[in-house]
C-alpha cells in the first residue's frame, strides 16, 4: 500500500494517514525517509506511542543515537524538560532551544533526524517551530546562491547560549570555550546532490568578513530562511509523532509559562554524512 500523505504548508511538513502498526512493521520506512527529506517534517497525529514502541519505530528509519555525555542514557531517549526534577544535566540547555537551531553543529556529522512525542502539554505556547532551509536556499537568486556557496561560518556555543542566558557570568563562558568552534560552509551539498542553507543561532561569524558585515549577512539570511514561506507551527497535541530532518531544517520551541510542564520524548538518529562544501 502506497503512503499516504498530505502537506502542512507549500513548502514544508507532511501529515501521514497511517495508524501505529504500519509505522512500526517498517514497510513504509523508505518512502517516510524520502517524504522526510523532501519536505522537511513529518507528522502523524492519535499514535500513542509508549517509549519502546517510539524507540522501535525510530530504528526503522536508521541508526538509533545512543548514549553520549549529559544527553541520553543508553536508550537512546532524551526527555525535553526544563524540569530538572525530569532531566537535571540538561535543564539549563534547554534555554537555548527556544532559538533557530540546528542539533550537533558541535561534531563532525551532525544527526540525521529526531523523532518526538509528547508527555505533558503546558494549556498554552510551546509548540515547536520548522524552517526549510533547502527552500529557503533554492529560492535565492542565482548570484547569491554562488556567493555563498564560497563562504564558511563558525560555530560557537557562545552564539547558541548568549541570547538565552544575557546575563551569563564568567563561569557560564568557560563552560561554553570548552565546546569544539567548528567552521561549516554556509551552504550544505548533500550527498543527495541537494543544497541547503548551514543556518543556526550557533553561527557566530562569517569567515572573512567584517564583523559588521558578517552580522547583517548573518542576520539577513536568519530572516530569510525563517520567514512564513518556509516556517511550519506544530501545534502539540497528545499522542502526536513528530519526525523532522536535522540536516535540512531549523527549529525552536516557543515560549510557554514556566510554570507549567512541557515534556517531550525524544529519540534521535546517527547523522549519515558531514557538512560538506558545494563542489567546485
Amino acid at each position: 500500500m502506497t503512503l499516504t500523505w498530505t502537506p502542512l504548508t507549500p513548502k514544508i511538513g507532511a501529515e501521514l494517514q497511517i495508524n501505529a502498526a504500519e509505522l512500526l512493521d517498517g514497510s513504509h520506512a523508505e518512502e517516510i525517509r524520502a517524504l522526510l527529506v523532501q519536505r522537511g517534517v513529518v507528522i502523524a497525529r492519535g499514535i500513542g506511542f509508549d517509549d519502546e514502541q517510539q524507540r522501535s519505530f525510530t530504528r526503522t528509519l536508521g541508526e538509533l543515537r545512543l548514549g553520549r555525555a549529559k544527553g541520553p542514557d543508553d536508550s537512546g531517549l532524551l526527555k525535553v524538560s526544563m524540569d530538572r526534577r525530569v532531566n537535571p544535566d540538561y535543564a539549563e540547555y534547554f534555554a537555548g532551544t527556544f532559538f533557530w537551531h540546528i542539533d550537533g553543529t558541535y561534531e563532525t556529522i551532525p544527526p540525521f533526524a529526531t523523532v518526538l512525542s509528547p508527555r505533558v502539554l503546558p494549556p498554552e505556547g510551546g509548540q515547536t517551530e520548522f524552517a526549510n532551509t533547502y527552500a529557503a536556499y533554492e529560492d535565492l537568486p542565482a548570484d547569491e546562491q554562488r556567493y555563498l556557496e564560497t563562504l564558511q561560518a563558525v560555530h560557537t556555543m557562545q552564539a547558541t547560549m548568549f541570547p538565552a542566558v544575557p546575563d551569563a557570568g564568567l563561569e557560564d563562558f568557560k563552560v561554553w570555550m570548552d565546546y569544539p568552534q567548528p567552521t561549516y560552509p554556509l551552504v550544505w551539498q548533500h550527498k543527495s546532490g541537494r543544497k541547503s542553507l548551514v543556518m543556526s543561532t550557533s553561527a557566530s561569524h562569517v569567515v572573512g568578513l567584517h564583523p559588521v558585515d558578517s552580522h547583517a549577512l548573518l542576520t539577513r539570511l536568519m530572516a530569510h530562511a525563517t520567514s512564513d514561506d518556509y516556517v511550519y507551527r506544530h501545534r502539540w497535541q497528545l499522542g502526536d509523532l513528530l519526525i523532522w530532518d536535522n540536516t535540512g531544517t531549523m527549529h525552536r520551541a516557543r515560549p510557554y509559562d514556566p510554570d507549567c510542564d512541557r515534556v517531550l520524548h525524544r529519540f534521535t538518529l546517527k547523522g549519515e554524512e558531514p557538512i560538506s562544501p558545494v563542489a567546485v
